[in-house]
């Protein structure tokens, strides 16, 4: 009777215990789930992007098994230890111990001198550390850049639709319009159906300008790292805030900040140390070595009837030196060789240089530009919508044409949607200007 209690305790004990888990596992599900979802800033965007992009983890990695790197060049300081065992039979009758062998061997190996190589791969070593840090650091500016891209082109695409919307708005009006002085006699069925003709192009750009939303915000979740089907809110707008940059401080930051710089630098530095190790061959390699065997005629080498005690077991210290003087000319032309791949990386370095400046230049020109457009697009979409209200009000006064008015809301739409290219532009240009110059800004804010 007690052991069936007890059965019964460990049972519900274990029931328990399970509820439980499933109740903890779904408790952080939901927890997971509420930290992905809701609505998301172009700088929040941005912040998840840095933290959960594969490109951005593939960087990290990298940096993580350069500092592997570090560790095992650091290694190559110390002493080696090696050991080997094996059994030898002779044909013939041996001084020391029968016809069948076995030998163990652990040998011990401080290298003193190899000519720098030790020293250079070390601090190559660090080298491929700072780079693959900057490597990350360069990741994470394009992450940004792309995502930033594509939420501007979100916001774009969303200004799209309400002109779009307007758009169709404005041509069933119109239409009513048409259909009514259709229906009295005062124009005849052609303005009709103009009209309609106007109003199904406008509906079927509507659905395009829709379509185009869906899949930015599917290029954003991917971007992301987000499920598609996440219950993610962008939320943001497309403003014009006035900046001021000079060409010559832009430049001093990109030359400072830029990674991308940084890493050719570094390549350069990384190609110096390995022309020092292949000039290591030019020197000889000395170590220190401490061996010790035994011998014996069966596995355990513990010697034999025909063995000494200094022939079964005995060990060895020295300081050895290994130099190879003569290669016909390998080991010079492979020095050569690393010499000519600084002289390369030096060349690509200042052609990064060159390069960074031009897109300095280029996203100053083209913020200036987009600033422009911004300008002149208010100005022209505040004419074409009085120009539409003029027409509109000729036409009903029956003064004007039918196509006085589908031309003035073409030219509300297609200054409309200039206006929101050039808003687009604007921002993007900042977004590229900031990324040149090797700067973080996740949300564009005015620096």
């Amino acid at each position: 009777m007690k052991s069936r209690v007890l059965y019964i305790l460990a049972l519900a004990a274990c029931c328990t215990l399970c509820l439980m888990g499933n109740a903890f596992a779904q408790q952080e599900d939901v927890q997971k789930k509420a930290d992905i979802t809701g609505d998301y800033t172009l700088e929040r965007c941005v912040t998840r992007a840095l933290k959960a992009n594969p490109s951005i983890l593939a960087a990290r990695a990298a940096l993580k098994g350069s500092e592997y790197g570090v560790d095992a060049a650091t290694g190559e300081f110390l002493f080696k230890v090696s050991g080997d065992y094996g059994y030898t039979h002779y044909d013939r009758d041996q001084t020391y111990g029968d016809n069948d062998q076995w030998v163990a061997h652990l040998g011990l190996s401080q290298p003193l001198f190899t000519g720098f190589r030790l020293l250079s791969s070390y601090q190559k070593s660090k080298l491929l550390n700072e780079k693959s840090d900057l490597q990350l650091y360069n990741a994470e500016l394009i992450v940004i850049q792309d995502v930033q891209s594509n939420f501007l082109s979100l916001l774009k695409a969303r200004m799209d639709v309400k002109s779009a919307e307007d758009s169709v708005e404005r041509l069933k009006s119109q239409l009513k319009v048409n259909n009514a002085y259709y229906d009295v006699g005062l124009y005849p069925r052609v303005d009709v159906l103009q009209a309609e003709v106007e109003l199904a192009t406008a509906e079927q750009d509507l659905l395009t300008a829709r379509n185009t939303v869906s899949i930015q915000e599917a290029q954003l979740n991917t971007l992301l790292n987000l499920p598609l089907d996440a219950d993610i809110n962008y939320v943001g707008s497309l403003d014009y805030a006035p900046t001021q940059f000079d060409l010559k401080l832009c430049l001093e930051r990109a030359y400072k900040t830029r990674p991308d710089l940084k890493i050719a630098f570094k390549s350069v530095e990384t190609a110096l140390k390995d022309a020092k190790i292949a000039a290591s061959s030019f020197y000889p390699q000395v170590s220190a070595d401490l061996d010790y065997y035994r011998s014996g005629d069966d596995p355990d080498v513990d010697g034999g009837d025909n063995w000494s005690h200094s022939a079964s077991e005995n060990w060895q210290v020295g300081v050895n030196m290994n130099w190879t003087m003569f290669e016909w000319g390998a080991d010079y032309h492979d020095w050569k060789q690393t010499k000519e791949t600084v002289n390369q990386l030096q060349a690509e370095l200042e052609k990064s240089r060159l390069n960074a400046g031009f897109e300095v230049k280029r996203s100053l020109l083209s913020l200036k530009e987009a600033a422009d457009r911004i300008r002149v697009g208010r100005k022209s979409v505040e004419s074409a919508k009085e120009s539409y209200r003029m027409a509109m009000a000729r036409y009903q006064a029956q003064v004007g044409t039918n196509n006085d008015v589908l031309d003035a809301q073409a030219r509300v739409s297609e200054s409309e949607a200039q206006l929101n290219t050039a808003l687009a532009d604007y921002n993007t240009a900042l977004s590229t200007l900031y990324v040149a110059m090797g700067e973080k800004n996740p949300g564009l804010e005015a620096r």
